[in-house]
């Protein structure tokens, strides 16, 4: 991965030169319309404060738990035992982001939702408040951790999450075989290229036109960096958003060439 200053460096680039967010000088109406509506929506909506509290306990909570670790690790917590409070502060998506997923899921109102890297639940529970009647499939590693997010969404009250815990190369294709198609996916696991891609390629039998695909880290490495080209180049992949921290790809058909977005967030 790269080192703090190679990703402020990175970060800097981004900023400066990413289109300003506002939609001036966005020619496609799609992406103008998902600027306007999704990535500038202020309203502070409901589930919002239950979900934010819930975060805040997780963040002084000074429990040790064992973690199995499948992904490409954390620079932050390597160690197999860890304090609940170390892994809240690095691993969930940071609010910003993490309440961008729920209006994503709130506008576009996806029916089925895959995660891949529940962590405590945070994103799973916004993507899950956003439209009840969706249906959220999120899967994770760690045994424990697992199990404290099934514990977070009964406290939430969220009915429609199912969480499946193991090996994603265990219950991923196991899952693919329940499921007739995926409307928007959220892979936030093993940050590395090839494990990347094959999500990716899985994910393709299953998508639509309408489905939104969404990738974490994109800049977190070089590799990282690799795939999300790869995917952006794939012929499937319509329209492309870079918004740093996350990608976000769609399919829509009726896009006559191929664009990319770089928008400042």
């Amino acid at each position: 991965m790269y080192n703090r200053f190679q990703l402020a460096k990175k970060f800097l680039h981004y900023y400066l030169t990413a289109s300003n967010g506002k939609g001036h000088g966005i020619h496609s109406p799609f992406v103008f319309d998902f600027i306007t509506n999704v990535l500038n929506d202020k309203k502070n909506y409901e589930c919002y404060y239950s979900i934010e509290k819930l975060r805040k306990e997780l963040l002084h909570d000074k429990r040790i738990i064992a973690v199995e670790d499948f992904g490409a690790g954390s620079s932050v917590i390597p160690l197999n035992k860890r304090v609940i409070k170390d892994i809240a502060a690095s691993s969930p998506k940071p609010k910003k982001f993490a309440q961008l997923l729920f209006r994503i899921a709130y506008y576009y109102k996806p029916e089925t939702i895959v995660e891949l890297g529940t962590s405590f639940g945070i994103t799973a529970s916004y993507l899950a408040c956003a439209n009840k009647t969706s249906e959220i499939f999120t899967l994770e590693g760690s045994k424990n951790i697992a199990t404290i997010a099934q514990g977070n969404f009964q406290k939430l009250g969220l009915q429609n999450v199912k969480l499946i815990q193991g090996n994603f190369d265990d219950t991923l294709p196991d899952l693919l075989l329940q499921i007739k198609k995926i409307n928007l996916a959220f892979v936030d696991g093993n940050h590395r290229k090839v494990p990347t891609l094959k999500y990716f390629q899985q994910f393709l039998k299953k998508f639509t036109d309408q489905s939104i695909f969404i990738f974490d880290d994109i800049h977190w490495s070089a590799e990282m960096e690799e795939a999300w080209k790869e995917i952006q180049q794939h012929p499937a992949v319509t329209l492309s958003i870079d918004l740093f921290f996350i990608g976000l790809v769609f399919f829509k058909k009726d896009f006559k060439a191929k664009q990319h977005f770089v928008i400042r967030f």
